[in-house]
C-alpha cells in the first residue's frame, strides 16, 4: 500500500492513461478517464490530502454504479446510443479495479462473518454486513453481498 505523502499507484496509471488516449485521439476513452480524474482531484480537496488506493478504488465503484443506474435509466427511454456511451465508460472504469470476488469467495467470507458475529437470523443482517463489508469493498458488488447475506440468514 502507498504511504501518505506519495500518490495512489492507481492515479498515476490513471494519469499515464489519459496521455496515451490523447497521443491515440481516442476521444471517448479520453472523456471517461477526464471525468475519473477529476473526481479523484474532488476527493483529494475535500479531505485535504493525497488520494489513496482506496479513495481511487471508492470513486471507480461509485462511478460504476452510476453508469449502471444510468444504463437502466437509458433503456427505458429507449436511448441505445447512451447505453452503449455508459457501457464504454463501465468498461473502461473496470480496469481500475480491483479484482472482483467470485460468488465462491463472497459466500466464504459471509459464512465466516456469520461465525464472527454469532449471527443466528435476519435480525442480525447489520452485524454481519458491518464485518463482511471491510472485507468485500471494492471487489464486489454491494447488493449481491447483501442478497447472499440475506439468503444464508433466511
Amino acid at each position: 500500500m502507498t504511504s501518505e505523502n506519495t500518490a495512489s499507484e492507481v492515479l498515476v496509471q490513471v494519469l499515464s492513461d489519459i496521455k496515451e488516449a490523447m497521443k491515440s485521439k481516442d476521444k471517448d476513452r479520453l472523456a471517461a478517464l477526464r471525468f475519473l480524474h477529476s473526481e479523484i482531484k474532488n476527493v483529494s480537496i475535500n479531505e485535504r490530502r493525497d488520494p489513496t488506493d482506496d479513495d481511487v478504488t471508492t470513486v471507480v465503484a461509485k462511478l460504476i454504479k452510476q453508469r449502471q443506474e444510468a444504463i437502466e435509466q437509458f433503456k427505458q427511454g429507449g436511448r441505445d446510443d447512451l447505453v452503449e456511451k455508459d457501457a464504454l465508460q463501465i468498461e473502461i472504469y473496470k480496469a481500475y479495479q480491483p479484482e472482483q470476488l467470485g460468488e465462491e469467495a463472497i459466500v466464504e467470507l459471509i459464512d465466516k462473518a456469520i461465525a464472527e458475529t454469532g449471527a443466528s437470523g435476519k435480525a442480525d443482517m447489520g452485524k454481519v454486513m458491518k464485518a463482511l463489508m471491510p472485507l468485500v469493498k471494492g471487489k464486489a458488488d454491494g447488493k449481491l453481498v447483501s442478497s447472499l447475506v440475506n439468503q444464508k440468514l433466511g
